[in-house]
């Protein structure tokens, strides 16, 4: 049964981050908050737990669209091709916020995602999910977890959220209520920028 931890996002607790992280450096998943919805995530280095999120999900994990969730732009370059200075602006300019934007992928990015000419960055609004990654010290893989209700689509209460994931994951987060609107996707891999996905995020920001 998975572990249930209450971390507050003003001031997350650094003891809490580090269960939360050890679970991760271990190959466990966790579900945690973002400024959008709630994730379903793991350590981007691990392989084997990458193959569980996808399974969890129906598809192989070759084929699959994660987010790479980051603390700050400073990851970019481990996975992302060069981008120019008006690409780099819009980043700048959104990050962190409800965006998830779609980057040509670099030769550097783990071997499962070898053979994908594209990755899904996200740096989170959300203390919580960015001091995870900070202390984790490299991108967490992320997918959102959906309803199976199609009228809600995204279950927002935490203790929900724990009662149905608590057989299927290690550790689930309860960092208040989440939102029910995903993160607005952003292609910036063609000339002009293209929204894939209008969500949370406003498309002002192209």
């Amino acid at each position: 049964m998975a572990q249930f931890i209450k971390i507050y996002e003003e001031n997350p607790n650094p003891k809490e981050i580090d269960k939360v992280v050890k679970v991760l450096q271990e190959g466990g998943l966790i579900i945690y908050p973002t400024d959008t919805v709630y994730g379903l995530g793991c350590d981007i280095t691990n392989t084997k737990a990458m193959e569980k999120v996808a399974k969890i999900k129906g598809i192989k994990l070759e084929k699959a669209n994660f987010s790479f969730v980051c603390n700050d732009l400073s990851h970019l370059s481990d996975y992302v091709k060069q981008i120019d200075t008006p690409t780099y602006k819009i980043l700048n300019r959104a990050l962190p916020g409800p965006y998830t934007f779609i980057l040509p992928g670099s030769n550097s990015l783990p071997k499962t995602f070898k053979k994908k000419k594209t990755v899904g960055i996200r740096v989170p609004d959300n203390n919580i999910a960015r001091a995870i990654v900070a202390k984790l010290g490299n991108p967490i893989v992320s997918t959102s977890i959906r309803d199976e209700d199609e009228v809600i689509e995204y279950t927002t209460d935490p203790e929900l959220i724990f009662e149905k994931w608590q057989n299927i994951v290690d550790l689930v987060i309860d960092g208040g209520y989440g939102d029910n609107h995903a993160s607005t996707v952003i292609d910036l891999t063609t000339d002009e920028p293209e929204v894939i996905r209008e969500g949370k995020g406003s498309v002002d920001v192209i």
